[in-house]
């Protein structure tokens, strides 16, 4: 436990001035990575941003027992929204009115889920910000908040008189604006996140979030767009006077006068297509300065206030988006998640239906696996938009090192629910299985990161054929970022796939000294070592054989409507090859399912240092642990 937390003397002790910003940006994207935080492990999560207000909400918690809850809004969202007659409607569907009395019913949520043994993250939106500045009512949304509604004895004083200043500024000079959702006839802007004031709004949200008894933020809206306010251009240009000197600027960008140039563009994610080696510096620098400043808010001022503060980002990559998506792609390896407590990644609409007949399996394996490498093992999720295929999206997160399950924990539906409390209830039973394991694999595949830094985005698409046809073959794998891959972790696997290589090599060419699977395409198999054990290897089987909805009125394929929509297939005839290791002595293999009541032990061959053994028939998820004596 932590003693009481101080608060009142807080603002001023972090204001910083825009010159030390400036500094700091400069220390980005070279400096020796900082020791990470303790490991914060968990297995088990839900999401929500509807319908917890429901007194059903917390009767789930208490069926299903997840470790994290993320839940609760307290950025842009909360402030701009709470207070108006939208409070219960999208995105937050707040269950009460009033900045007040909302603040004052997350606290009690908290305490409550902190009472059922939960940890609490609160949903951050860090710059989207819905409202009007003046109108015939006056100002609304976020602006009547900051206007009238600020309350300088829980927040501190107002950084600046005028809200304006805090946003993001086209090249007229004027504030961005959207009307994406028109929520209650409203504007959209976005708070400028290079901008110090808005900065220190943020460490005031921060701050008063942590009194109302959470655990942590997960900020999300974590974007930069083509903002050409002072800070942005003033920032861009150190960012370049430490990347460049004179002769390299003028040479490579035509550059003559960094100290005087006015740049007509900033841009941040834009078209591979129509990058230029100026704009790959531009998007660059927004994902560095936006690492800066979350650093600055969550990691540096957040655990000031409280040491163990779990933080995050919630992200996004699809499949694989690169240049014109996924929030870190451009990030220097020592920046990549860097005192970070797990990582959210969205795969938005490329992972929520199946194509049986196109071999497609709408699954976030290789995302999965992308982000366990490049996060060294630490908790993460997907968040798949999977309101159908529960099973599988939980299975394969927890065959993954992944926590389940990222968003569309559906506890309204009975039948949903019923499979999220038996499929929890089979992770915290076999908790040894997944708390804080490790990957067992005998090839690795690289991502070509260093590629992206270059804006040649093609090595991605070889990247998923090969990452695919390894799939297929149930290769035990791991992945790798190319620029996180060193000599001596390379010696480690006995074959290393790269992107350069040719895709009917990608197989062929592997060292005969591997596992092998018997299994159809529609079974990935993934395997794990428990924490603490040298005398286990935990073979994952996620099934995503299934009767499919019908086809839209499009003709494409439909995610279906619900968990009825789900109809798996069991699969059957899965057979073993495992290696063990050198010297091994084979004890023995038991199957559990979150489908069988009780574990199988199976009969199993033990030849030359490898078991051979057949699964029993399984629906969704399946886990083969296979247990021996290591050489002495």
């Amino acid at each position: 436990m932590f003693p009481p937390i101080q608060l009142r003397s807080c603002p001023r002790a972090f204001q910083i001035s825009w010159g030390v910003a400036i500094v700091g940006l400069l220390g980005l994207g070279g400096s020796a990575r900082s020791a990470d935080p303790p490991r914060f492990e968990f297995t088990r999560m839900v999401a929500h941003w509807t319908d917890y207000g429901t007194p059903d909400y917390l009767k789930f918690i208490e069926e299903a027992r997840p470790e994290v809850a993320q839940v609760g809004f307290y950025g842009g969202h909360f402030w701009s929204l709470g207070h108006t007659p939208q409070f219960d409607g999208y995105p937050s569907h707040f269950p009460v009115r009033g900045l007040d009395e909302l603040g004052a019913w997350f606290e009690g949520l908290n305490g409550k889920l902190h009472d059922r043994g939960v940890k609490v993250v609160g949903h951050f939106n860090v710059e989207f910000l819905v409202g009007d500045p003046d109108g015939p009512e006056g100002p609304r949304g976020f602006f009547k908040f900051y206007r009238d509604l600020w309350d300088a004895k829980a927040l501190g004083p107002k950084p600046v008189a005028d809200p304006l200043s805090f946003l993001e500024k086209d090249a007229q000079g004027q504030p961005i604006k959207n009307r994406t959702y028109a929520i209650g006839g409203m504007d959209e802007y976005w708070a400028c996140l290079r901008n110090p004031a808005w900065r220190e709004v943020l460490k005031a949200w921060v701050r008063l979030g942590i009194r109302r008894g959470l655990d942590g933020f997960i900020a999300n809206y974590f974007y930069r767009h083509d903002c050409l306010c002072e800070h942005c251009q003033a920032a861009f240009r150190a960012y370049l006077s430490k990347r460049f000197d004179a002769k390299e600027l003028r040479d490579r960008f035509g550059i003559e006068d960094l100290a005087t140039h006015r740049f007509a563009e900033i841009v941040s994610w834009h078209p591979p297509a129509e990058t230029t080696p100026l704009r790959l510096e531009m998007l660059r620098f927004s994902q560095v300065s936006n690492k800066e400043a979350f650093d600055e808010v969550f990691v540096k001022y957040g655990r000031s206030i409280k040491p163990d503060l779990i933080v995050a980002q919630w992200n996004h990559l699809g499949d694989f988006s690169q240049v014109d998506g996924d929030e870190r792609c451009l990030l220097p390896a020592d920046l990549w998640g860097r005192d970070e407590s797990y990582l959210w990644y969205s795969t938005g609409g490329s992972a929520c239906y199946t194509d049986l007949k196109e071999r497609y399996l709408g699954d976030g394996t290789l995302q999965a696996r992308y982000i366990r490498g490049a996060f060294g093992d630490r908790p993460f999720t997907l968040g798949k938009y999977e309101a159908t295929r529960i099973r599988s999206a939980i299975a394969e997160l927890a065959a993954n090192g992944g926590a389940p399950m990222g968003f569309y924990t559906n506890f309204t539906d009975p039948e949903a629910r019923a499979e999220i409390v038996r499929y929890y209830g089979f992770l915290r039973e076999n908790d040894r299985i997944y708390h804080g394991n490790r990957p067992h694999a005998e090839v690795a595949l690289l991502f070509p990161r260093t590629s992206v830094h270059r804006g040649e985005v093609a090595a991605v698409e070889s990247f998923r054929k090969l990452g695919r046809a390894l799939l297929e073959a149930h290769v035990l794998f791991d992945v790798w970022p190319d620029d996180q891959f060193p000599d001596d972790r390379a010696a480690g696997y006995p074959s290393v796939v790269r992107t350069s290589d040719p895709l009917d090599a990608a197989v062929a060419g592997l060292s005969d000294r591997r596992s092998r699977f018997e299994a159809p395409f529609t079974v990935r198999v993934a395997a794990s070592r428990p924490a603490g054990t040298s005398g286990e290897i935990d073979l994952h089987f996620v099934n995503y054989d299934r009767i499919e909805p019908p086809p839209g009125a499009d003709r494409r394929p439909s995610p279906g409507t619900g968990i009825r929509d789900e109809r798996p297939l069991p699969s059957t005839g899965v057979k073993a090859d495992l290696l063990l290791p050198d010297g091994a002595k084979f004890r023995s293999v038991r199957f559990v399912s979150p489908e069988q009541d009780a574990p199988t032990t199976l009969d199993a061959e033990f030849v030359d240092g490898r078991v051979r053994f057949a699964l029993p028939e399984f629906l969704v998820y399946g886990v083969a642990q296979v247990e021996y004596q290591p050489r002495d």
